[in-house]
């Protein structure tokens, strides 16, 4: 093994394969270290029984087809990923049910397929959809100059081409909403993403959610046939190609800093790697508080002002039914007490109080993901607390089975399916598994909340500030930094990292 790299990325998830990638390709001595026995984080798999469960992902979006490619998909195929992965296709965009509220609704890709579905459900809002997509449009385009440019955005050019998208810059979804005159039924099924990004309509940044929105409906969305571990070997076999080193089974214990920054970094074998660079895929969190000594005041104080955002709770199901036996219709939804998701962000701070969930039926994809006349179903949940760490030890087990047992019963009465008699394999990660996995703090599985001053956009314009008020040569590439939570937005924060990595290189030279 080398001892002198040009970088280390430190966590082989999503933002680290991409950096590492990114590094390797422009000609970078490229080291990459993870301390578990396979790559990927939170993208992999796993199995119990006869089923092979996906940790995580539920839909890939931004990508496209090879004649209409989205973000995404040109990101992977300028590292030369795409070809090395089999895509299939999702057929909807979701359902939404709100039984309190008399909402069920199932909505289409496409924005034209999708206007002309909201317009059957809310008669009369095709003029405010056509608002909506329109802008999120312009805010998508805004991002892949601000992208191109590594966030150093003209301010003239922006206020020329894309004037709404600085318009929108400091309002919340809701007041953008009303001011776009969204009729209310029809904002409550546009607000059925809101759990993906984890903050109320009154705190999120309208830029950041319609940004999604658009990601998602704009072109569809595609899932890797053999789940998201394909994507994540595909990364670590183009990373090898590239020329770049890879370590499993190794743990970065220390960030070394010298009098300019950093210096090394020192592996749980105790080999110490000479090197100015270092990405991490890993919290800052963890970064300041357990890797790194002499870390600026500066860097502490910022890190400690963001909100964690939500903690997870998954089940998986394998049940010994086909999809159409049990009842289940779609592969995408949403089961919300209420379309409000200022109340209902307050109501999942607490275990007693929390029954939303964004439950998946691969089957409905994919009907040969598990074997014939069976069915995999992953059910999902966020903690808007750390309630899971008033849990008593002793009690951890029975609480696990009073929340799995309470997402089966509000699925059989959403739905109308019917599972429990089928279920051949359950398995339930609750925020203490996440923080074990991952060494996430308190199990958080999105990072840092995306609030008014801690949002998508804010991020992407503090990037360069907030390096120089760090440690030279640390850049991080995980859903904590820049482009916030989620697997698009992680590929997209490891490249830009990777990026910003190389051009540090060649002006030290």
């Amino acid at each position: 093994m080398k001892q002198k790299y040009d970088a280390v990325v430190i966590g082989a998830g999503n933002g680290g394969l991409t950096a590492a990638a990114r590094l390797a390709q422009a000609g970078m001595k490229t080291l990459l270290v993870e301390k578990h026995n396979l790559p990927g984080g939170f993208a992999t798999s796993f199995r119990r029984g006869r089923f092979e469960f996906e940790a995580s992902l539920h839909e890939l979006n931004d990508f496209g087809t090879a004649e209409n490619a989205g973000d995404l998909r040109q990101l992977f195929d300028e590292l030369g990923v795409t070809h090395k992965i089999e895509w299939l296709s999702i057929p909807d965009a979701y359902r939404v049910i709100c039984k309190a509220e008399g909402l069920d609704a199932t909505m289409p890709f496409g924005v034209e397929a999708f206007i002309r579905k909201m317009e059957s459900y809310v008669p009369g809002s095709t003029k405010s959809m056509r608002k909506f997509f329109a802008l999120a449009e312009e805010i998508r385009l805004a991002q892949a100059y601000s992208n191109s440019v590594n966030g150093k955005t003209d301010p003239k050019y922006m206020v020329e081409h894309y004037g709404n998208f600085v318009r929108c810059g400091s309002y919340s979804v809701n007041e953008v909403f009303r001011v776009i005159g969204i009729p209310k039924k029809a904002k409550d099924i546009l607000s059925a993403y809101w759990c993906y990004l984890g903050a109320d309509f009154d705190n999120m940044s309208f830029l950041h959610y319609a940004s999604m929105v658009n990601r998602y409906i704009l072109r569809g969305v595609v899932m890797p046939k053999s789940r998201s571990h394909e994507m994540s070997l595909a990364f670590v076999d183009r990373i090898l190609e590239l020329g770049g080193d890879v370590l499993m089974n190794t743990e970065a214990v220390k960030i070394l800093t010298g009098t300019d920054g950093i210096c090394g970094v020192v592996l749980d074998d105790g080999t110490e790697i000479e090197t100015r660079h270092v990405v991490a895929n890993c919290s800052p969190h963890v970064v300041y508080g357990k890797l790194m000594d002499n870390v600026p005041e500066r860097a502490v104080r910022a890190t400690n002002a963001r909100k964690l955002s939500g903690r997870g709770f998954c089940m998986f199901l394998g049940l010994d039914a086909d999809a159409d036996t049990l009842g289940i219709e779609n592969h995408n939804y949403f089961l919300y007490d209420t379309t409000d998701t200022v109340a209902q962000y307050d109501r999942m701070r607490t275990i007693k109080e929390n029954d939303v969930q964004a439950t998946v039926c691969l089957n409905r994809a994919y009907p040969d993901c598990s074997p014939k006349g069976t069915t995999m179903m992953y059910f999902t949940t966020l903690y808007m607390s750390d309630d899971w760490g008033t849990v008593a030890p002793q009690d951890y087990f029975k609480v696990k089975d009073f929340v799995a047992n309470r997402m089966i019963d509000r699925f059989e009465r959403d739905t109308g399916a019917r599972l429990r008699g089928h279920i051949e394999e359950i398995s339930v990660a609750t925020p203490m598994t996440y923080a074990r996995y991952c060494g996430h703090p308190e199990g958080t599985i999105y990072g840092y909340e995306s609030q008014y001053w801690d949002g998508l956009m804010p991020r992407l314009q503090m990037m360069e500030e907030d390096y120089r008020n760090g440690v030279r040569g640390l850049r991080f590439a995980s859903g904590y930094a820049m482009r916030l939570s989620g697997y698009s937005s992680a590929y997209h924060a490891g490249d830009i990292a990777g990026r910003q990595t190389v051009g540090d290189i060649k002006r030290e030279g």
